[in-house]
């Protein structure tokens, strides 16, 4: 049914891609109206760009330049990739904001049943909460990270918006968010209450100073992602070359990609958005910045590494870390070099027989514990356990 609302991509715009290199991405990427809908489930990764922003609060400053995106995409050398790309063309705004909405839950609902990985190149960032919604009934708790600037709680209270979404899903039934991470939130931007919030509700939020210092923290916390949504105007001004884009401090660009990669790298995160990018000016700088920012999520899927984490694995190597009165598991994986610590359950909740989870990490938190410092996310994911 997802599947009713695409519209194929332009035949100009096909035909000049299929003329590209075949050492390209033009040669691993097939269209929609070409093949049998019967063909979908054997590939990995699906493409969909939806032109909907009535509900963002950003000034729109250029058209959806999707299919100068794709041609700047497919254009772009591939690696030793046997990645299966589909690329769906495009959803058009419906009568209302929520029958767009609904058109993307939907697709997103199909590809996800067929373990197809979705990426989305939208319009406003609140179509995040359909990308959040095409989980239900699929997968049960869910942890979205978001690369923005604002946490985007907002007022739940009000309609939502493209900055009010993530409250919209803590309050919308069914409550299906385990965790929400928030990547590069600059202070003065973020009103203390939500701030506050993200404190109470034990969510995980890493600063863009924090992540400027050592962007590989952002690594655990996409590899424990389910879905991931960028805000492409977290992109710092100076980096873009565009005045009327008012972000002094930001991502670079480079920083950007290697979010994506990372993104790309985690074997758990199942969908991907790039949104807002109709807020930005379009120019080609801008246009081979979203292609580039794929093709590193490309190149992390290819690199994606699932790994049995247990004592009886002779990859994995076990530190027990006493502080206090609690002992803090940590699993390092000589393979990949990843780390992971054990989160231990509720005493009286039937959790897989008490069975303790995992929670990605980095040799940073195990070195704060050898430390006597418990890592935040470790206590955060503990709370939100005993909840």
């Amino acid at each position: 049914m997802g599947f009713d609302f695409l519209n194929p991509i332009d035949e100009n715009v096909k035909s000049e891609i299929k003329n590209f290199s075949g050492q390209t991405l033009s040669g691993i990427v097939s269209f929609y109206n070409d093949i049998d809908e019967d063909e979908i489930e054997g590939f990995d990764i699906a493409i969909v760009c939806v032109a909907e922003a009535r509900n963002s609060l950003y000034e729109q400053k250029s058209d959806f330049c999707f299919n100068d995106i794709r041609k700047a995409l497919y254009k772009l050398f591939i690696g030793n990739w046997k990645t299966s790309i589909l690329d769906l063309g495009d959803i058009q705004p419906g009568a209302e904001t929520s029958d767009t909405e609904y058109a993307l839950k939907s697709l997103v609902s199909e590809l996800l049943k067929k373990n197809i990985v979705p990426i989305i190149l939208g319009g406003s960032q609140d179509l995040t909460f359909a990308q959040y919604r095409a989980y239900d009934g699929i997968k049960y708790m869910v942890n979205l990270s978001t690369v923005d600037h604002k946490f985007d709680l907002g007022n739940s209270d009000m309609p939502m918006n493209g900055q009010s979404y993530v409250g919209k899903m803590i309050v919308d039934e069914p409550y299906n968010m385990f965790n929400y991470a928030n990547l590069g939130y600059q202070t003065f931007l973020s009103p203390q209450e939500e701030i506050d919030l993200m404190d109470k509700l034990f969510f995980d939020a890493l600063r863009l100073g924090v992540l400027k210092n050592d962007l590989k923290r952002a690594e655990p916390v996409l590899r424990d992602s389910d879905l991931l949504s960028i805000d492409v105007t977290s992109i710092k001004t100076s980096e873009l070359g565009e005045a009327s884009h008012f972000m002094p401090n930001g991502f670079s660009t480079f920083e950007f990609c290697a979010l994506s990669r990372y993104a790309g790298m985690s074997e758990k995160l199942t969908s991907f958005g790039l949104y807002e990018i109709q807020s930005i000016m379009k120019s080609e700088n801008f246009v081979n910045l979203i292609a580039q920012t794929l093709w590193y999520f490309f190149e992390g899927f290819n690199l994606r590494l699932t790994e049995n984490i247990s004592e009886a694995n002779n990859n994995i190597t076990k530190y027990s870390v006493p502080i206090s009165d609690e002992i803090l598991v940590f699993f390092k994986s000589e393979k990949s070099n990843r780390w992971w610590m054990e989160i231990p359950s509720a005493k009286d909740v039937d959790n897989n027989l008490n069975k303790a989870s995992l929670l990605a990490c980095d040799k940073k938190d195990y070195i704060d514990a050898c430390n006597s410092v418990v890592p935040e996310r470790w206590l955060n994911a503990k709370y939100k356990n005993l909840l």
